[in-house]
């Protein structure tokens, strides 16, 4: 409890704002992103921030890069869940679960 997840794009202070295209789970602090973009490329650097602790540790970068001869990797269909055994919450409040879908 308390953690965040946050990435930034290419060592700017301008975080890797969600879209239809990325997401960031709360959950794991993994970066998802959807039909890579030549702008996609460059290098991802991911931040933990414990809000009770008021600390916050960066870790190192990830590089992007296209495949410059177009082979995709292939990956069979599967949904990648991970839901906790048992989700508990009060009557009329919100719940989200993760769940992505990957493949070729």
């Amino acid at each position: 409890p308390g953690l965040s997840y946050t990435w930034i794009f290419n060592n700017n202070t301008l975080c890797v704002q969600e879209d239809i295209r990325r997401f960031v789970s709360q959950e794991t602090g993994n970066l998802y992103i959807a039909k890579v973009e030549p702008s996609d490329v460059g290098n991802y650097t991911c931040v933990v921030t414990n809000s009770k602790a008021e600390q916050r540790v960066q870790g190192p970068p990830t590089p992007l890069t296209l495949r410059s001869d177009g082979v995709m990797g292939e990956y069979e269909p599967k949904i990648e869940v991970r839901f906790p055994e048992t989700t508990y919450a009060a009557k009329g409040s919100s719940v989200k679960l993760e769940c992505f879908a990957l493949g070729k």
